[in-house]
């Protein structure tokens, strides 16, 4: 029972994105090699944004919501918008479109924070003999940060790389790819300051994945629109 409940979580935190590389063009253009660059790329950003935590934020005794600590560890969070423009920007890739490149870069982005932050406690936490919740919750996050990071590459590559775009959707790409970026810190505030149970953390999440993944589709085709 414990391996099949270690399996399941796997399955619902890894599964999707293996589902959407094939079920999309992107394995059609082979672009697994732009995924995992742009895996290596999230990988030296978090260490960054680790060694900006370390410097810039005090260990705090208590799981209370700082607001200053929460917003030094919003604005450190704007090093992923930073991360995800050099992974678009810098980075030797195939000839493919811009519309699959940041596909590709938000996918490898997306896996390689599920691998770094939830593998380990699945692996020593959903092998336990009690059957809990937390690690289906985890599998659902993991689903939710896939779209929301899909969505902010999205933005990222409207942002600098679309020249030619409508005037009046720039401040809401703007707006949203800060919106996104902060999202940790909300999330955090919603559990912390408002004491908000993890089922209803994770709604909140899905369901802001989606709204803010329908706006930056939205915001994409106006843009596409205007070539």
């Amino acid at each position: 029972m414990t391996m099949f409940h270690f399996v399941n979580c796997v399955i619902l935190t890894f599964g999707p994105h293996a589902v959407y590389y094939s079920a999309t063009p992107l394995s059609e253009y082979d672009t697994i090699g732009t995924s995992v660059k742009a895996l290596v790329v999230y990988l030296v950003t978090t260490l960054v944004k680790l060694i900006c935590l370390a410097t810039f934020l005090k260990v705090s005794e208590t799981d209370t919501f700082d607001p200053y600590q929460e917003l030094m560890r919003t604005l450190i969070g704007f090093i992923d918008i930073a991360g995800i423009y050099f992974a678009l920007t810098q980075l030797t890739h195939r000839n493919i479109s811009q519309t699959h490149k940041f596909q590709a870069v938000g996918l490898g982005w997306a896996f390689a924070d599920s691998v770094l932050y939830r593998l380990a406690p699945l692996w020593i936490g959903a092998r336990g003999l009690e059957f809990t919740w937390e690690y289906i919750f985890q599998g659902l996050e993991a689903n939710a940060n896939l779209v929301l990071n899909l969505s902010l590459a999205a933005l990222v590559s409207l942002m600098w790389l679309r020249k030619n775009k409508p005037k009046t959707v720039i401040p809401i790409i703007y707006a949203c790819a800060v919106i996104l970026a902060s999202m940790p810190s909300t999330v955090s505030y919603l559990r912390k300051a408002l004491g908000w149970q993890p089922l209803k953390v994770v709604g909140f999440e899905l369901t802001s994945s989606l709204v803010m993944a329908f706006i930056s589709w939205q915001l994409y085709y106006a843009c596409q629109r205007q070539v």
